[in-house]
């Protein structure tokens, strides 16, 4: 398993709504930072879903320390994509 700092990014999840990509920066294996890469993109409620959903998704994160956090309410295709590159992107850090 890595020490030190890294980054790593996820797999690109498609959605009904666009591609969504998160990477991933841990040290050692706790995560500090996750920042998304690629968001959906299908419009203008897809820009104001993502701005209220990210955030609690990416705070969820770091208190999970995973990717096992729950979807946002009136965001789950958008929750969906974040949380299987979230994971994907632990599976190849973490391996």
């Amino acid at each position: 398993m890595s020490t030190g700092t890294r980054t790593v990014t996820g797999a690109v999840e498609t959605t009904l709504y666009g591609p969504m990509q998160v990477k991933v920066t841990l040290d050692g294996t706790k995560i500090t930072n996750v920042a998304v890469v690629q968001e959906t993109n299908d419009g203008q409620e897809s820009q104001s879903i993502d701005a209220f959903s990210i955030p609690k998704l990416t705070a969820e994160t770091l208190t999970a320390q995973s990717a096992r956090i729950d979807t946002v309410s009136g965001a789950t295709t958008t929750s969906t994509g974040y949380i299987g590159s979230l994971q994907s992107a632990l599976d190849q850090a973490l391996a």
